[in-house]
């Protein structure tokens, strides 16, 4: 099938519904992808293609994606029979005894799982690179990276090996990569989807959506997927109506804030900066009023608490593994933030844990408050465009060099974690060099559908369809 990057998941199922191409062909067509561009792209760490070919053969579920390839990232999901590695030597799974409940609703909307997509250890880092799955690079310019944590994920989506794929965001981790790959990335409100984690989707802040390459892919898909899971604690409000039906409605006039703040007070570069006024009067033109306000709050004091409460659970995670597989991690099976991230947790006592959590909560209060002021937040989702490998790598010797430039270049993306909002990466525009530029919209708790028909309104006015990268189809 010589076309098919060029459809969308929804497209292509219409294909299959429509009976001019089957399941199988769909399969095959993504296999040449994954081996035409993965040498290069090193998005695909797991080839499940007898099971696709199995699956794709078979009476599949008359879902809304029924036959379109799909990846699981390789973090948290997963796949009965599949190994899971989390980008770790260490936390290893030979094979997944049962699915997660989000792959069986995955599954139930009709996919069809070709492998497994590329994550950094633990998901810790916003680039996608690990000693145990190596280096993921962006289509759009192979010297650059896919972001992170998933960058698998973005890679593929982005090239056209598939339409979609799912992936997690724990402090911007789908929609950084959307960003660099100029993708569709929800991440969504907590909870609107089961957790795979074994423990508690770090603290909350971790939520399982896609990316993808068009507005509606999105939206069909958490249709699919967003709904409570029994016993889940913590469920988010259930939605007026189903987000697909949402992307075709006016959004009406909303109240629209943006800002070029930074945590660190520094200026974003200009390119950036203009960027985010270029988008600021796109909505302007749309009849949307916008002003410039900041949510006002002490980075410096919201980064501590985060701090203390993510390495005090991060090493408790550890634990976890060491309970399932009897020792301790080797000297050379934890990479070096993981290492970093598991003895900075066993030094952080009770106190200073329970402190980061109240006052993160605290401070979730004061984020949220500000939204009885506007609609939506709008920011750029990245300070920069997509850097070079050679510039942002976790193996580096240098941590705190590391630590300074990802600090610098992801400076917007937490805080929605935090407060477990919903918040959109768009592909609104490109660099001088040719990469995309993401834009952030980020809307009130558990209200996905205004940020929904707002990206069915920027999809329709600053169309990126037909912008193609490098590597592609």
């Amino acid at each position: 099938m010589d076309d098919y990057s060029e459809y969308d998941g929804l497209g292509l199922a219409e294909l299959v519904a429509k009976k001019q191409v089957t399941p199988a062909e769909l399969v095959e067509a993504a296999i040449a992808r994954v081996e035409k561009h993965n040498p290069t792209l090193n998005a695909v760490v797991y080839k499940g293609y007898d099971d696709a070919r199995k699956w794709a053969a078979g009476d599949l579920p008359d879902g809304p994606f029924k036959g379109v390839p799909f990846l699981i990232k390789d973090l948290g999901a997963q796949v009965k029979g599949w190994p899971r590695t989390s980008g770790s030597n260490f936390a290893q799974v030979a094979a997944d005894a049962e699915d997660s409940e989000l792959v069986k609703r995955y599954r139930a909307a009709g996919v069809v799982m070709l492998g497994k997509s590329n994550t950094p250890e633990f998901g810790i880092p916003g680039v996608t690179n690990s000693e145990r799955l190596g280096f993921c690079r962006n289509p759009w310019n192979p010297d650059h990276i896919s972001g992170g944590s998933s960058g698998g994920a973005a890679s593929a989506t982005a090239a056209g090996i598939v339409p979609l794929a799912h992936a997690s965001d724990g402090l911007g981790s789908i929609r950084i990569p959307a960003a660099c790959c100029g993708l569709v990335g929800m991440k969504i409100t907590r909870d609107r989807t089961p957790i795979c984690e074994v423990s508690d989707g770090a603290l909350g802040f971790s939520v399982h959506h896609v990316v993808s390459r068009t507005v509606r892919d999105s939206a069909a898909m958490l249709d699919a997927t967003g709904y409570a899971q029994p016993g889940d604690p913590f469920q988010a409000p259930a939605k007026d109506g189903p987000y697909l039906a949402e992307i075709e409605k006016s959004p009406g006039r909303l109240r629209i804030a943006w800002s070029a703040e930074t945590p660190s007070g520094r200026p974003i570069p200009d390119e950036m900066r203009q960027a985010l006024e270029r988008t600021a009067e796109l909505l302007k033109g749309l009849g949307h009023e916008v002003f410039e306000q900041g949510l006002g709050i002490d980075y410096r004091l919201l980064y501590r608490a985060q701090g203390l409460a993510s390495a005090s659970n991060f090493s408790a995670n550890i634990k976890r593994w060491i309970d399932v597989l009897g020792r301790e991690p080797g000297d050379d099976e934890l990479g070096p933030l993981a290492r970093r991230a598991y003895e900075a947790g066993q030094r952080v006592t009770g106190q200073q844990a329970f402190w980061g959590f109240q006052q993160l909560r605290l401070m979730n209060r004061q984020m949220l408050a500000a939204f009885d002021n506007f609609d939506v937040y709008l920011t750029p989702v990245m300070s920069t465009p997509a850097p070079r490998c050679d510039w942002l790598d976790p193996l580096s010797d240098d941590l705190k060099e590391f630590d300074r430039r990802q600090a610098a270049t992801y400076a917007n993306t937490p805080p929605a974690n935090f407060t477990g909002q919903p918040s959109l990466s768009l592909p609104l525009w490109q660099s001088e060099s040719g990469l995309p530029i993401g834009m952030m919209f980020t809307g009130r708790f558990a209200d996905e559908a205004t940020l929904y028909r707002l990206a069915g309104q920027l999809e329709k006015e600053a169309p990126w369809k037909d912008r193609r990268p490098a590597i592609w189809g």
